[in-house]
């Protein structure tokens, strides 16, 4: 480790990385530009849109609030982690069903919010999962396909991340 740099690892989308990161790189800016893990979008760079959110330890967050140095050992999930090879997450199929996507910017984290409310199992109807997911904003106004997606997905993923867990 040299005076301008930190050593860290991470465990992205399964992989091990061991990264020297400068203290100020956000987790937005070395998943895009240091992993090459362009899916998860920067949109306002200030937390207020969701366009970069990925899930930390299985828990949703907005990748340009978050200092990577702060996040040593942890497990990332990016949209590029969700599919199983060629099988897509259920909540990834169901936003292709519902067509739940214009211009597909937010979607990544629209996607991987809506995995991580999954995983919080606190929205059981129409009205939470919108209140739930309200910082995920969607600039083409796709909501009402969004949150059919959501709402017919939810317990896929939920079953899914009970399969999963240890």
């Amino acid at each position: 480790m040299s005076e301008t740099t930190c050593t860290l690892s991470l465990h992205v989308n399964g992989q091990r990385q061991q990264l020297d990161v400068h203290p100020w790189t956000t987790l937005l800016d070395l998943l895009r530009e240091r992993l090459d893990l362009t899916g998860t979008k920067k949109g306002c760079d200030h937390g207020q849109c969701g366009a970069c959110t990925v899930l930390l330890d299985g828990k949703r967050i907005n990748s340009c609030l978050t200092l990577a140095v702060m996040h040593d050992g942890a497990r990332l999930t990016t949209i590029e982690g969700l599919a199983d090879g060629d099988q897509l997450h259920p909540m990834q199929a169901a936003f292709v069903r519902h067509d739940a996507f214009q211009c597909g910017y937010c979607t990544p984290g629209q996607i991987c919010s809506a995995v991580g409310l999954a995983g919080e199992n606190r929205a059981h109807d129409r009205d939470e999962i919108r209140e739930l997911m309200s910082g995920n904003l969607c600039r083409c106004g796709a909501y009402p396909n969004i949150l059919a997606a959501v709402e017919e997905a939810l317990p896929a993923s939920r079953q899914r991340l009970q399969e999963k867990a240890p």
